[in-house]
């Protein structure tokens, strides 16, 4: 097992890639602090961690909010006496972000609110301060870890109508790349990974909507890669399991001599495509070496 004995925290575990990532990381033998603002949907993560052989606990806290962060380390130490790994994952979306197709609001960006920007703000990246503060000192009591964030493909290029989030996503990487150089020499390392597909419909959803459980691409109806936009043909759709197994190996000892990084996870090669068509991308992919 990759984590056995680790202790690790998780922001925004109620749903998604945290619950997700719950689960899988005590299979590996963790055990896991789930911290969310909804506490029926941190208590259900639990649940399921619980059901398959894992120990657990619910916290509930609003990130954005620097004493609750510190008050759910302390009572994941209380708990367990220890912290190994801090992952702040925890994020919202900003105000507009949604599409339109989705059920979403169409937002100018000159019409965004200072309140838009702050709750922003607040979660994705004073979120991620704050949690990065708030373990550090039980990181090195412990004689070291990981800090791990939720970046975002977002913070290498541009989506419509999310410039907001996009700056703080952006400001992840900075933070992580600043943090690795000052936390090092307690034998903390701090990375990031930046999710491009493979993530959960909860994430632009209203709050209270059920967790899926699932990735957008799964979400979406019988797996076609020849329509696909993305460059790696692949006969399965990306999934939240992808994002999670990243984030495992950043936080695993796998990773050992990695800090200061930003990991494209489900890229997919995405990231490296130009505002251009080719003749190849009207062609339908053979699967029959995959």
């Amino acid at each position: 097992m990759k984590l056995e004995g680790k202790v690790v925290l998780i922001t925004g575990a109620g749903s998604g890639l945290g619950r997700e990532a719950s689960q899988l990381f005590a299979s590996e033998g963790a055990k896991i602090a789930v911290v969310d603002i909804d506490a029926e949907r941190a208590k259900g993560t639990v649940e399921l961690v619980e059901q398959q052989g894992g120990e657990a606990i619910a916290i509930t806290a609003d990130v954005s909010k620097e004493q609750q962060v510190i008050d759910a380390v302390a009572a994941t130490v209380d708990r367990f006496g220890k912290l190994d790994v801090a992952w702040a994952n925890a994020g919202i979306v900003s105000r507009g972000g949604v599409p339109s197709v989705a059920g979403g609001e169409q937002v100018e960006f000159q019409d965004l609110t200072d309140a838009d920007w702050q709750a922003v703000l607040g979660v994705n990246l004073s979120g991620v301060v704050y949690t990065a503060k708030a373990a550090v000192p039980a990181l090195r009591a412990n004689g070291g870890g990981v800090i791990l964030a939720t970046s975002s493909a977002a913070s290498f290029a541009a989506y419509h109508s999310i410039a907001l989030y996009s700056a703080t996503k952006a400001g992840v990487n900075g933070l992580v790349r600043g943090l690795s150089l000052d936390l090092g020499k307690y034998g903390i390392r701090v990375n990031a990974v930046a999710p491009t597909h493979g993530m959960s419909p909860n994430f632009l959803a209203p709050a209270g909507t059920p967790v899926v459980g699932k990735s957008y691409e799964e979400v979406a109806g019988p797996w076609d890669p020849g329509i696909s936009p993305i460059p790696l043909k692949l006969n399965r759709p990306p999934s939240l399991g992808d994002n999670a197994r990243a984030a495992l190996f950043l936080i695993s000892d796998d990773a050992a001599y990695i800090t200061g990084l930003t990991l494209p996870a489900t890229d997919g090669g995405t990231l490296s495509r130009v505002a251009m068509m080719f003749p190849e991308d009207e062609l339908k992919p053979t699967l029959e070496s995959n």
